[in-house]
């Protein structure tokens, strides 16, 4: 008896780890990017999508190869971010609820980032649900402008695609980079990030989406001193990299 109590509190005690499962950054075409990083203790799933910066783009989710346009939902980008659904062969009706939250927007040599945060599952009837227990892949559709355009139109044959995604978990949400730290924070321009996840790059923004520098990182570390010295006093934006996470963090420099 003794051994079965022990058993099962270790079993409870092991599904309430904090547990992430991402697909890792899928290539779409030339200058699109998507990487969907599922998180189970929070209930959020996070989208980084990357497109051209002078043009519409799409992604849609829980679609795929030889879909009628009538199932799946989507995300459009043309001069800020909506939540659309699929009809037909026209453009995407805007969903009556907008639940993507953008948290970035950054455009760095000619490539707009956007990080997106949705929960994983909700009560809209147009929105793919992704609980964390049974979501294992994702078949996506991704489209954008043929030439530079924020008016969204026919995308033209060359300018669309599908791609599938499958989640790999990351296990304990601490070895994420979602847990990384950064102190002192306020700081003076020097800094550590400390995390259970290996990092390869650090790019740093200010509050206003200006590219600053990049700190590159040897050996994957998970602890990295940073030097920022000679900034503008002000609050900055981490981009933390490795070969399957991205994260952000806000520092701020006195």
């Amino acid at each position: 008896m003794k051994k079965i109590t022990i058993l099962l509190l270790s079993l409870i005690c092991f599904s309430g780890i904090s547990q992430t499962k991402t697909t890792g950054i899928i290539n779409l075409t030339t200058n699109m990017t998507a990487s969907l990083t599922l998180n189970n203790t929070t209930s959020k799933a996070t989208l980084v999508l990357t497109g051209p910066f002078d043009r519409w783009f799409a992604l849609g989710l829980g679609v795929s190869s030889g879909f009628g346009m009538g199932s799946g939902d989507v995300v459009v980008y043309t001069t800020s971010l909506t939540d659309r659904n699929f009809v037909g062969t026209g453009a995407p009706s805007t969903d009556s609820s907008q639940d993507w939250t953008t948290l970035s927007n950054i455009v760095l040599s000619g490539v707009r980032t956007l990080t997106l945060e949705r929960s994983l599952t909700n009560a809209d009837m147009n929105d793919f649900q992704m609980p964390y227990a049974t979501t294992n892949s994702i078949s996506l559709a991704w489209a954008r402008s043929g030439s530079a355009s924020t008016s969204l139109a026919n995308h033209g044959g060359a300018n669309r695609e599908f791609a599938t995604g499958t989640f790999t978990v990351l296990g304990n949400e601490k070895f994420s980079l979602e847990s990384a730290s950064i102190y002192p924070n306020p700081s003076n321009g020097n800094f550590t990030i400390k995390t259970n996840s290996s990092i390869s790059k650090v790019d740093v923004y200010s509050q206003t989406g200006t590219f600053v520098k990049t700190i590159e990182v040897n050996n994957d570390s998970k602890d990295i001193e940073v030097s920022v010295n000679g900034l503008s006093s002000g609050v900055y934006f981490l981009e933390l990299q490795n070969d399957k996470e991205k994260s952000w963090k806000k520092i701020v420099i006195n």
